[in-house]
């Protein structure tokens, strides 16, 4: 978008008005705020730099040795870099910060491994740490860990006195070339070690949670799936609209996706499937693959007709969310199909359906379209107050198909 340019000021001023200071002091005073909120102390400029994160949007903190795959990670999810160009990536030198654009706009902040942020001077705690989020601590399965636990110990225990209200997660990373047996003889010895730390100095319930991760396969995307559920205000509101949607359209599994992530942040009460989950992730690459190949085109007016005629008898526009983007159905091992529904520019529902429904279209497009207007009023109302949101619940369903 084009912002136009501003007007250059004279460099030739007579003399500082009491005005012209009062604006050098505000300048000022934001200047050390930013560098504040950058995580860095305003002091002649110290400390490392970087981007400055907004207030009141959620921070997601990449920590943990080196090597041990944090930007990997962040490349693979974020960024859509496949797992095998991630081997030339180099070791993260600096704090890095990216803002991510999606149904809910958060922060990612990569750590170097070298980097201990409570021993290191110039890091201003509270800028880190104080935005409600979650520290992501990443630990390789293949390498030796005790290190890394120990400075993951100590981690939480100076958080725990300071920002208790911080979800910590850990990535237990690297486990694509395990056994499964071994997989979780590692995930037992690292929780035990934690967790016997974490008792002798008094903290029973602290918020830890263990997840086995790779890049080669969609586990990293489950486990950042549950870490950003967690910081979804009324998650149960969402889990209700899509259980019900399963129970009236006669679902198998429904998942609400971000589409540029492939992170799925609700789904319906029925256990999570993995294979299901892969079948919709890589069903959403599909469909973007084509929208960029293809783009959007304008319809003829007989094609139009056609699509607005039976047995729809409805306007084109409301039968889409989006008018750059349309409901789409394909046919999964010959009998199910899988829709996929647009909500808005980041979220997509996907739905895995039984066998013998394909005929029942019409009336599953129905409800899935008063499911799609639930979740929209409910994102918009979660944006406007910036919190949880009262009196709203799940979206009442027309007939079951």
């Amino acid at each position: 978008m084009d912002m136009g340019s501003g007007r250059g000021r004279s460099t030739a001023i007579p003399y500082i008005s009491p005005a012209s200071l009062n604006l050098t002091h505000v300048y000022e005073q934001n200047r050390q705020r930013v560098q504040k909120q950058d995580g860095t102390k305003a002091e002649g400029g110290g400390g490392p730099s970087g981007q400055g994160a907004a207030r009141g949007k959620p921070r997601l903190l990449l920590m943990g040795q080196r090597r041990s795959g944090k930007s990997s990670i962040s490349s693979v999810v974020f960024h859509k870099m496949p797992p095998s160009e991630t081997l030339f990536l180099e070791s993260t030198a600096r704090v890095q910060k990216e803002s991510m654009k999606s149904f809910m706009d958060f922060h990612v902040w990569d750590f170097p491994g070298q980097i201990d942020v409570f021993d290191t001077p110039g890091y201003d705690m509270d800028a880190i740490f104080g935005e409600i989020g979650a520290l992501i601590w990443v630990i390789d399965a293949q390498d030796d860990y005790l290190e890394a636990v120990a400075r993951l110990n100590s981690t939480i225990l100076d958080l725990q006195r300071q920002y208790s209200n911080i979800n910590i997660e850990v990535f237990i990373h690297k486990v694509d070339g395990l056994s499964d047996d071994y997989k979780l003889d590692i995930q037992r010895d690292i929780t035990i070690r934690i967790q016997d730390e974490l008792s002798d100095h008094g903290f029973e319930n602290a918020p830890v949670t263990f997840h086995l991760t790779s890049i080669y396969n969609h586990s990293i995307f489950e486990a950042f799936s549950k870490v950003i559920q967690k910081l979804i205000p009324r998650l149960g509101t969402l889990e209700a609209m899509l259980t019900s949607l399963c129970r009236t359209c006669r679902f198998e599994k429904a998942y609400l996706f971000d589409v540029l992530s492939k992170i799925y942040i609700a789904t319906d009460s029925a256990p999570v499937d993995m294979a299901s989950y892969e079948i919709c992730s890589d069903y959403i690459d599909v469909i973007i693959d084509i929208s960029e190949v293809y783009g959007t085109w304008p319809r003829s007016e007989e094609q139009r007709r056609q699509l607005e005629g039976e047995p729809w008898n409805m306007p084109l526009e409301d039968q889409i969310s989006t008018v750059w983007a349309e409901s789409c159905v394909v046919i999964s091992d010959g009998n199910k199909p899988i829709m996929l529904r647009e909500v808005d520019t980041y979220l997509a529902l996907v739905a895995i359906m039984k066998e013998g429904t394909h005929d029942k279209m019409p009336l599953v497009n129905m409800n899935v379209d008063v499911v799609v207007k639930g979740l929209i009023d409910f994102f918009e109302i979660t944006k406007a107050k910036g919190q949880g949101i009262g009196g709203v619940g799940p979206p009442e369903l027309g007939q079951e198909s």
